[in-house]
C-alpha cells in the first residue's frame, strides 16, 4: 500500500510516493517456510502444496513401491484429478475423492492445517480448525482432467534441491533471488 500526494510545480502536476507502508514479505526477497503443523508421513505423501490454484502432490501407490499418483483438488470447483506420473488414470476415482486424494487432504491437514486448507480450497466449514474427513466431506467436485507432468516436474525439482549438500554459498540455480537485504 502506498500512499501518494499530488503536489503542484510551476509547470504542472507531479506526483510522489510518500509513505510506502510494506508488509514484512514485501521488504524481503525470501519468503520464510513454515513448519508443518503436525509432523507428516513423507513415506505415503512425499509432495503436498498449495499451489497453482490446487491442493496438489504426489502419493506413493499402496500396491507398487514403484508406482506413484499425481493428485490435485482444485480450489473453488474443487475437481478431481488423480492419475500415475505417466498420466494413467486412477481406477479410483469415480465420482469421489479416491483413496489417493484422501491421503493427500489428510497430508495437507497436517502440513498447513485445516483452517488454511478449506480456506484454499474455498470450502465452507463450521470449525475453524477442521479435520481432513470434514474437508474431504464438503467436497462436492467431479473428475477433472490436470496434466500430472506439472506436478511431477516440481516434485522431482523438490527432491533435487533435498540432494543440495549444505552450503552457505549462493546455489547458481536460484541466482535470481537476491539476498537479504538487497538494495532496490
Amino acid at each position: 500500500m502506498s500512499a501518494v500526494r499530488s503536489t503542484v510545480s510551476g509547470t504542472g502536476r507531479k506526483d510522489e510516493i510518500v509513505n510506502a507502508v510494506m508488509t514484512d514479505w514485501e521488504q524481503r526477497s525470501v519468503v520464510r517456510v513454515l513448519p508443518p503443523v503436525q509432523p507428516r508421513r513423507l513415506a505415503k505423501v512425499p509432495f503436498v502444496e498449495l499451489a497453482d490454484g490446487r491442493l496438489q502432490g504426489v502419493v506413493s501407490s499402496g500396491s507398487d513401491v514403484e508406482r506413484v499418483y499425481v493428485s490435485s483438488i482444485t480450489a473453488g470447483s474443487h475437481g478431481l484429478s488423480c492419475s500415475t506420473n505417466n498420466n494413467r488414470p486412477c481406477g479410483g476415482l469415480r465420482g469421489a475423492p479416491c483413496k489417493h486424494l484422501h491421503a493427500l487432504v489428510e497430508e495437507a491437514v497436517l502440513q498447513y492445517g485445516g483452517a488454511r486448507v478449506a480456506r484454499y480450497l474455498r470450502v465452507d466449514v463450521e470449525e475453524p480448525d477442521c479435520s481432513a474427513a470434514d474437508l474431504l466431506g464438503r467436497l462436492h467436485g467431479r473428475p477433472a482432467s490436470i496434466p500430472a507432468a506439472v506436478v511431477f516436474s516440481r516434485f522431482l525439482r523438490h527432491l533435487a534441491y533435498l540432494e543440495v549438500p549444505e552450503s552457505t554459498e549462493p546455489v547458481p540455480e536460484l541466482h535470481w533471488f537476491p539476498a537479504t537485504g538487497a538494495v532496490r
